[in-house]
């Protein structure tokens, strides 16, 4: 072949493999990163701000937080004057967390002020250009957990071993209350709940949200518990049994929580002290530590809050026409004569004033004008479920029935991991 025609060749597959690699080109992958999602709390995108995280200190009010933060005194006066229909600046309580959104400018001057009372609760000032404000909560998420166990000493001491919250602890005695004498649990008593817990971000623990379902056996005796809806306009729950019956009681069986009875209501009462003779004992006496809340055990109209005597300082309720009771040697009194009370409220402290050899309260318990034992009376109970409600109240209680009759106490459990069942989410 002649040099002229080779080369010819020679070009012409050089082309075709030019054009082949033209038509399939080298695949190149280029990874796509997302931008992240802006960081939102309060409602407020964050990374427009410079956030500033405190908590209130002793002394701090919310003019002195905003003035260290070059906000002047005439601004300070009309926000308070502007929000002090909605939002007390008084009630900031120290320890609790506040955060400011400032601008991004050189002085760094706030626009926002959010005070939060609690885990999930919170109150935003805003005042960036018109001053408002309004509350708002976290999301949270509702978690079902069951638990249960068998009493060998106390309810307290058997629930704290499992690890179960404090708060739960407390809702059980508040629930059973008026049905149970928690001072004389028995070995061997058992209990059984369903209960739902809240979280932060699915992680931050938030408390109880409320006990679903309880089951006690004491001295061989069931005690259902089921919360039901009775108002939902008014937001009304309370606690019946499985016969539409009401847990609640006019009176709380004790005006302190966790408490251990020191002496008894006793007329024949002799003490070696004073050398035997009859000194009638006409109170309860519940041993507790000195600051421990003391609780009105009924509503009712306070008559007496001072100190007297041997009895220390006191208050005395009148509830009705029928009974009144009275709460001794108190630390100091939380209520004033004329102020009406509601079950369970706090109206003073355990303390020793007056005549006492360590820190209890002495309850007295009035019916007729006479001092008699309330752990002898009979006392009335709370209405039970509208006969209107009662079909629907049956039929909401079966599957909590069902579920809490399947759980297995503590003694037969084979290291059973916690039930739970994520049920919802609130959303802001």
């Amino acid at each position: 072949m002649q040099p002229k025609k080779i080369l010819i060749a020679l070009m012409l597959c050089i082309c075709a493999f030019s054009c082949k690699e033209d038509k399939e080109p080298e695949t190149i992958t280029v990874e796509v990163i997302p931008e992240p999602e802006p960081t939102t709390e309060f409602g407020f995108v964050l990374e427009d701000y410079i956030v500033k995280r405190d908590t209130i200190k002793s002394g701090d009010s919310f003019g002195e937080i905003l003035e260290r933060n070059h906000i002047g005194y005439p601004r300070i006066f009309n926000i308070a004057e502007k929000i002090k229909d909605s939002f007390n600046i008084r009630n900031l309580k120290a320890g609790k967390p506040y955060t400011l959104l400032c601008a991004k400018d050189s002085l760094q001057t706030p626009q926002s002020f959010i005070y939060q009372p609690n885990s999930i609760d919170y109150v935003v000032i805003n005042f960036a250009d018109s001053i408002q404000t309004y509350k708002g909560k976290k999301p949270i998420t509702l978690v079902e957990r069951v638990a249960s166990g068998i009493v060998m000493n106390n309810l307290s001491e058997t629930m704290e071993e499992q690890g179960l919250p404090y708060q739960l602890i407390n809702d059980m005695s508040d629930i059973y209350a008026w049905t149970i004498d928690f001072f004389r649990l028995q070995k061997g008593d058992r209990f059984k709940i369903v209960y739902k817990q809240r979280f932060i971000q699915d992680s931050i623990y938030a408390g109880i949200e409320s006990i679903d379902a309880a089951y006690f056996q004491h001295k061989d005796e069931s005690f259902y518990a089921f919360n039901f809806m009775v108002d939902s306009t008014k937001n009304i729950a309370d606690y019946f049994d499985e016969n539409t019956k009401s847990l609640r009681r006019t009176f709380l069986k004790a005006p302190v929580q966790f408490s251990r009875i020191s002496s008894r209501y006793n007329l024949n009462r002799r003490i070696k002290y004073y050398g035997y003779k009859l000194r009638p004992h006409k109170g309860t006496d519940f041993a507790a530590p000195i600051g421990t809340p003391i609780l009105a055990t009924a509503n009712g109209t306070v008559i007496e809050s001072r100190r007297k005597g041997g009895n220390g300082k006191y208050v005395k309720i009148k509830h009705n026409g029928t009974y009144s009771t009275q709460y001794l040697h108190m630390k100091n009194q939380n209520v004033k004569k004329g102020a009406f009370v509601k079950q369970g409220d706090v109206i003073g402290w355990v303390g020793m004033t007056g005549n006492t050899g360590g820190p209890h309260v002495c309850y007295r318990f009035w019916k007729n004008g006479k001092q008699v034992d309330p752990f002898r009376e009979k006392l009335p109970a709370a209405e039970s479920i509208p006969e209107s409600l009662k079909a629907n109240y049956t039929e909401f209680i079966k599957p909590l029935k069902i579920q809490l009759d399947t759980i297995q106490f503590e003694e037969n459990k084979t290291e059973l991991p916690l039930e739970e069942k994520t049920l919802t989410s609130k959303i802001q």
